[in-house]
């Protein structure tokens, strides 16, 4: 159920974005109250995201599926987990995820740090059989065990709410600003091509910002926790649905387990859209022009002029954002012994 004040503030929300469809990226993520920045956190957080030693067979990572030297997601239609298993939906980028108010397409994550709990256990993606034996190893590895001290403290440091705060941490560093569309916001009128700016106007006449609205193209501003989805595919009587199996996966519903959120998905981000194809839950879609064109027909019933689409792709386009520099981390080394023999 959504409180009061959650469907309140998504009112309000709501039409300050129709009022004010764009809006520039923040340089900064909001931090909950319960899991302050520190440098040390992050630092830690990035080397636990870039671990494979995380996953049962020491061959998967966080980093596997969201590759954060390139967009985000791992550019395959769906995942491959531990012994090459295969998840069923296809990995969101993790840039700019810190603005989302849920994660996961369905929205089942009420926050970074519940997200990145899930992948560990999940057996076609880390695989572990619980936590536990995750937290086991963490513990076994001494360079953890005295960052873990460091940063959190207490007897017991390594346990599965750090490392989730930690990697949630690192994540909330991740943002991609300064795009040339968020330039042309505040004032450069040449950030942009005449053409960008045209799909621009094209995707707020059509009514695409009614769902890609906000600051990540992926609503209101909501409470974290308070998601905000949206049906797909709207209208199913046409050939984009039977096509690229659109209806195959029910969704929300999975969750939830109610037929109301049958086809119901978090809304997903414009930002660096250029960069992170395939498209859809499924992946089912190769190129950036032909989801536009699937998302013109199944959520609008319009078929786009493409010219239109050509319009639209250089907007999306404009919104591939300022990727900041970054490097591999250096991992807490494990001294003649291995901790991933069956």
């Amino acid at each position: 159920m959504v409180h009061v004040l959650g469907l309140l503030t998504a009112f309000f929300s709501f039409h300050l974005a129709l009022a004010e469809p764009f809006q520039p990226l923040p340089s900064k993520a909001p931090v909950p109250k319960g899991n302050p920045q520190t440098s040390g956190k992050i630092s830690l957080g990035k080397q636990l995201f870039f671990d494979p030693r995380l996953s049962k067979d020491g061959t998967v990572s966080c980093n596997s599926c969201h590759n954060v030297m390139a967009g985000g997601a791992d550019g395959r239609p769906v995942s491959v987990g531990v012994g090459g298993l295969k998840g069923g939906r296809n990995s969101p980028t993790v840039w700019n995820s810190a603005l989302l108010s849920v994660q996961f397409w369905d929205g089942r994550a009420p926050s970074l740090e519940e997200q990145a709990k899930g992948p560990l256990i999940n057996p076609v993606e880390m695989a572990m059989e619980s936590h536990d034996p995750m937290v086991s190893r963490l513990k076994l590895i001494p360079g953890y065990v005295s960052q873990f001290k460091k940063v959190f403290g207490g007897k017991d440091p390594i346990n599965i709410e750090n490392v989730s705060k930690a990697i949630a941490s690192y994540e909330r560093t991740l943002l991609t600003p300064n795009a040339p569309f968020d330039q042309f916001l505040k004032g450069n009128k040449k950030a942009i091509s005449p053409l960008a700016q045209k799909g621009s106007k094209l995707v707020v006449e059509a009514g695409c910002i009614s769902c890609h609205m906000g600051v990540n193209f992926a609503g209101p501003a909501l409470p974290e926790g308070t998601g905000f989805y949206q049906k797909f595919p709207v209208f199913a009587d046409n050939e984009f649905v039977a096509k690229y199996k659109l209806t195959a996966d029910s969704g929300r519903m999975e969750h939830t387990k109610k037929e109301e959120d049958r086809g119901f998905w978090r809304v997903p981000t414009w930002r660096n859209i250029a960069l992170t194809a395939p498209y859809f839950h499924n992946g089912s879609v190769a190129t950036l022009d032909e989801a536009v064109r699937v998302m013109a027909k199944t959520q609008l019933n319009k078929t786009l002029s493409e010219e239109d689409v050509k319009a639209i792709v250089a907007f999306l386009e404009s919104l591939t954002g300022k990727f900041p520099e970054d490097t591999f981390p250096r991992l807490p080394e494990t001294t003649g012994v291995t901790y991933t023999m069956d």
